[in-house]
């Protein structure tokens, strides 16, 4: 009954307002790769599309494992600016800013090392890891302006400016665009000239990200100023950090797990699940974007020590997770077909896709509560609570189940991953009530 008391609250349209950029950003995102696809596609041999595929799809690995440079960042500052903070604003905007710049450098020295993983794991032919390396060792050089990017996006989604991210991520696909075009096609560059255009894409947006920073600190009468962070608030963000980084790489380990199992179970199987796995990207555009504005409003209310506001937030978010997750269920019942044959012409893997549909025609409902609860609990900085759901989920709700269903095959994998999901979901339900709201809003 409590969730509908909130029917009538006014939280409803700033929730959306806020969400509703970032669900326009995250879905221009796949149309970058679209591009890259197109452009590098037309040209003479298949090994510069496999090439490009490897390379990109490492770097796109390691810069998603950076999320957490934007999480902790929009629960840090969402908080100080309840807290109406500006010092604590500021500390936490430097400290993220050296920890992206250490991490971005950390990358570009090891990426000699990381090539040679990815060359050994994923066993390519010369001619494609040669079109691989070129693209890493250009790309990797995009990962200063990339992660700062980050830190910039948590911190003006954290002042409640979800334009800011919106303009960012669309203004970088349309310089990427352009400059893919420019470079493959106009210069004939080749995989050297997508990952130059990549590059020029990041540090160009790292410049607009800087120029909407100041006009929205300028805008809320905050003059900047150097704080550097005390030893303190420096170990806090180190460890947030670290605990989302975590949950991050636990959380990729078991879509990769999908990925390798399901070539063991053969070829038509592996791009099924490929095909499918879009389904659960298109339902992280709508739940992704929810989940962002909540991590801004809660980590508000906690600033502002607010109980009402914090219990109004979950509960309106959950409803329009609610309602989200409803339409794409019913989307996918009556047009999933359709999208699986917009995304492959193969007939084989129609055919076996066809098979395991029904599990992501449930799965955005199992899925929503730990979308939206992740926000909640970045919001709250409590970064442990998320890293403990994520290993005990994989532990019990993926590999254990898989492990038990093995002679089910690719429906194993499917089984395990909507348990995972769920499992995710209750044990960060349990841990937000186990903690309570008032004792989330004073620790």
């Amino acid at each position: 009954m409590k969730l509908f008391h909130y029917l009538r609250t006014p939280y409803h349209i700033p929730l959306l307002t806020l969400a509703a950029p970032m669900i326009l950003s995250n879905i221009s995102v796949p149309l970058l790769g679209l591009v890259d696809t197109a452009v590098i596609g037309h040209l003479s041999h298949a090994h510069y599309l496999a090439g490009i595929a490897l390379g990109s799809g490492s770097i796109a690995l390691l810069f998603w494992l950076a999320s957490f440079l934007r999480m902790s960042t929009t629960g840090e500052i969402a908080q100080a600016f309840g807290e109406k903070n500006q010092t604590r604003s500021y500390q936490s905007l430097l400290a993220s800013l050296a920890i992206a710049l250490f991490s971005a450098l950390t990358l570009i020295g090891l990426s000699p090392f990381l090539l040679d993983i990815i060359e050994r794991l994923a066993n390519p032919s010369s001619d494609v890891m040669a079109q691989a390396s070129t693209y890493f060792s250009i790309r990797i050089y995009s990962a200063p302006a990339a992660m700062m990017n980050l830190v910039l996006l948590g911190f003006m989604l954290g002042l409640q400016y979800g334009k800011g991210p919106f303009y960012v991520v669309l203004f970088t696909n349309i310089v990427n665009i352009v400059l893919d075009l420019l470079f493959v096609i106009g210069f004939e560059w080749g995989v050297a000239g997508a990952a130059w255009a990549s590059v020029i894409a990041d540090y160009s947006a790292l410049i607009l990200a800087v120029c909407l920073t100041a006009s929205l600190l300028k805008q809320r009468g905050w003059t900047f100023a150097w704080r550097l962070p005390n030893r303190e608030h420096l170990m806090h963000l180190l460890t947030l950090n670290k605990d989302i980084f975590i949950r991050s790489l636990v959380l990729q380990l078991c879509f990769s797990f999908m990925t390798f199992y399901g070539a063991r179970l053969g070829e038509n199987t592996l791009a099924a699940n490929a095909v499918l796995l879009n389904f659960l990207m298109l339902v992280s555009f709508a739940l992704d974007g929810i989940a962002y504005a909540v991590e801004a409003k809660v980590g508000q209310a906690k600033g502002e020590r607010d109980v009402e506001k914090l219990k109004a937030w979950v509960a309106v978010s959950i409803l329009w997770g609610g309602v989200f997750a409803l339409l794409y269920c019913i989307t996918f019942a009556l047009f999933g077909p359709m999208i699986i044959n917009m995304l492959t012409s193969i007939p084989s893997v129609v055919e076996t896709a066809l098979i395991y549909l029904p599990w992501l025609v449930v799965l955005p409902l199992i899925a929503m509560s730990c979308f939206l609860f992740d926000g909640v609990f970045v919001g709250l900085t409590k970064a442990k609570e998320m890293r403990n759901s994520m290993i005990f989920s994989a532990l019990f709700g993926f590999f254990l189940p898989v492990f038990l269903l093995l002679d089910h095959g690719n429906h194993a994998l499917w089984f395990a991953m909507s348990c995972f999901m769920a499992l995710r979901g209750v044990t960060l339900i349990y841990r937000y009530r186990k903690l309570g709201v008032q004792n989330a809003l004073l620790k």
